[in-house]
């Protein structure tokens, strides 16, 4: 068996994920509290109590998914025995998920990746006033066929593929007006479903070249280390290990596609079988089973999916 560790992005969060693990396992309470030291203020209880409200605001929903992921990781290593040194021969994460992948690698220190991610997440907000963009999925149309809708749709605005998910799902974003016209024209090109997302701004496009601008000084001011496995970039859909690889990695992600179709089926032609989803909800591991024939996806995000991982694995060697 060969396993790949992935990570999820936003949209994968729900009030109380993660405080079973905390209340179960000291492992995972220590993330917790090292999240909530380094952004000075107790994240955890927005976490675990909510209001929804504002646990789906993108400042704090991207820190919070790292800190369940990297609780839930803590947990594995030391209940489980996993070692992303040894266990891994890839790690990836969607979006944001890539910062969890890189501290799960021991790449970032949990510390600095819960700052750079609030400052993320406040840059995205900020890059476009409510209301001017939008972000669409379009669903059954392959990633060229929706490329040449947002090209289409663009009429000299912005309009461009956000997100190829893999399974004949591709995100959109851009301009509101922009991002309205490829719906129609998705439509009428035989596109199953195509529909706007609730989200707050259009990420993964030109227009947050703002906050891309953000992420640079930030970035510039963090240690980047070389992981302990290779990381699969969502810019590239390939392993990079160079610090300042990864730094500018990070920097284009903000502006350009998370091309998660490819980053999986990298990982499976070269060997991976298991990809173990680490944090809250199943998202990764249902589009594994869309992208990768034959793979097998394991999400791992409370107690009792511990003791599954752990058999389902053992079971494989």
């Amino acid at each position: 068996m060969t396993a790949a560790f992935t990570f999820p992005g936003q949209g994968s969060q729900v009030v109380g994920m993660g405080k079973a693990l905390a209340e179960a396992f000291p492992a995972a309470k220590v993330v917790f509290d090292e999240v909530d030291a380094a952004l000075g203020e107790k994240l955890t209880a927005v976490i675990w109590d909510g209001p929804a409200e504002t646990l789906q605001l993108t400042e704090n929903a991207q820190p919070a998914l790292m800190a369940v992921s990297l609780a839930t990781l803590r947990v594995l290593e030391a209940e489980a025995g996993f070692s992303v040194a040894r266990d891994a021969a890839f790690v990836a994460g969607h979006s944001l998920g890539e910062y969890s992948a890189l501290a799960a690698a021991g790449s970032l220190s949990i510390a600095d990746t819960a700052r750079l991610l609030r400052t993320r997440g406040v840059a995205m907000q900020k890059a476009v006033p409510v209301g001017v963009g939008a972000m669409a999925a379009l669903l059954g149309l392959d990633y060229a066929a929706a490329v040449a809708v947002a090209e289409e749709a663009a009429q000299g605005e912005v309009c461009q593929a956000a997100n190829d998910n893999g399974g004949g799902q591709v995100v959109v974003s851009g301009d509101k007006a922009a991002v309205d016209r490829a719906l129609e024209i998705a439509r009428s090109k035989g596109a199953r479903r195509a529909m706007l997302l609730p989200v707050s701004a259009p990420f993964h496009c030109k227009l947050m070249q703002p906050a891309a601008d953000v992420m640079a000084e930030a970035l510039a001011k963090v240690t980047v280390s070389r992981p302990v496995a290779p990381v699969v970039a969502n810019v590239t859909a390939g392993p990079v290990s160079d610090p300042d690889t990864i730094r500018k990695f990070l920097v284009e992600q903000v502006t350009g596609t998370v091309r998660w179709r490819e980053s999986v089926a990298y990982m499976a032609a070269h060997g991976v079988t298991h990809f173990l989803e680490i944090g809250s909800g199943k998202v990764l591991t249902g589009l594994v089973k869309r992208i990768a024939e034959g793979a097998v996806g394991i999400a791992v995000g409370g107690p009792g999916d511990i003791a599954s991982a752990r058999d389902a694995i053992a079971a494989t060697c």
